[in-house]
């Protein structure tokens, strides 16, 4: 190891302060992102269904109704809300809903009409919901658009319309892109800790993505029976007692179980290295409470008998041959 590089010293203290420090992150991600669900508004794009009774002469205006079964590519019959957010209909004429609610939009419709008509009865639905979307990407059924309607679309909800987790999904790592800004959700520990992802509302425009647990895996080399990346399991999480198991556990003629390491960083500037000595009487409690990151490093080192004998069988052929050039010249 680097003299200047700092190694900590795992026991149950270090632990814990990890874990708290994780789940105040966590909770600061979580807290900005919740609020109350609102009602539905209008905007550019949705499209309309409007019923004005006893003049059934407005409702050619609509368009031809489908006959027969709907395709999801068909449009569908209405009056479209457009960009600068009016609704032109019959003796209205422009009508502004953008950011007014259904029931508003009605009662502002009814007033314009009110001009032309004697006190006309008016009833408003949105018959496509199509001005916000959410974008659900990563390891769920179905990824793609999701239309943001008058349910709200929590954190829940999303998921639920895309068809739920695959098997392939990290519980523990979906991102939440939101302007420009990304926020890391980690959906095991807020069940755990009693939040609740329904209090996050989701907003049109927002990106979730699920990451794979492939992509989050931690690699353990060194003494250890089988090197190889280690998967989290579905809810994310993976311990070091869970990736040394992975990998066959040590090797029982070469491993100094001493001398057991987890890179951290270690691109960036700042690296970690935990250090845990495997021969303590409480190494694998400690290893079953300690939770791997994503790219973490687990090194086991050799005994002083392997790297020994490592060194001689690099030397010896250096040797040998020195020799034989040796009797060669003479």
């Amino acid at each position: 190891m680097d003299a200047d590089l700092h190694v900590i010293d795992l026991d149950a203290g270090v632990v814990q302060q990890l874990r708290r420090s994780t789940n105040r992150q966590q909770a600061s991600q979580a807290g900005v992102l919740e609020g109350v669900p609102r009602a539905y508004t209008l905007g550019a794009g949705d499209v309309l269904n409007i019923v004005v009774w006893d003049h059934p002469e407005l409702a050619a205006a609509q368009g031809p109704q489908p006959q027969g079964a709907v395709r999801p590519s068909d449009p569908v019959p209405g009056f479209v809300v457009d960009e600068s957010g009016n609704l032109t209909f019959p003796y209205a004429g422009a009508v502004h809903v953008a950011g007014l609610q259904p029931d508003q939009a009605q009662q502002r419709l009814t007033v314009a009409l009110s001009r032309y008509l004697r006190t006309p009865q008016v009833t408003l639905r949105v018959a496509s919901f199509r001005s916000r979307q959410v974008y659900v990407d990563g390891q769920v059924h179905s990824p793609g658009a999701l239309p943001v309607n008058d349910v709200p679309m929590t954190l829940y909800e999303a998921i639920s319309r895309a068809g739920g987790f695959n098997d392939a999904a990290d519980q523990s790592h979906l991102v939440l892109v939101r302007d420009g800004k990304k926020y890391p959700l980690n959906l095991t520990q807020m069940i755990e800790s009693g939040a609740s992802p329904a209090r996050i509302v989701l907003q049109g425009g927002d990106l979730l993505r699920i990451a794979s647990r492939e992509d989050n895996a931690v690699y353990v080399m060194g003494e250890v029976n089988k090197p190889l990346s280690a998967i989290p399991q579905t809810n994310g999480r993976i311990t070091l007692a869970d990736a040394l198991l992975q990998a066959g556990s040590l090797n029982s003629g070469s491993a100094d179980a001493a001398q057991m390491y987890v890179i951290r960083g270690s691109l960036s500037d700042a690296p970690q290295v935990f250090h845990l000595d495997g021969t303590s009487p409480v190494s694998m409690l400690l290893a079953r409470e300690f939770e791997l990151q994503p790219k973490d490093v687990v090194y086991v080192d050799a005994n002083g008998l392997v790297r020994a004998s490592r060194v001689l069988s690099l030397l010896l052929p250096a040797i040998n041959a020195g020799l034989t050039a040796a009797v060669v010249t003479k």
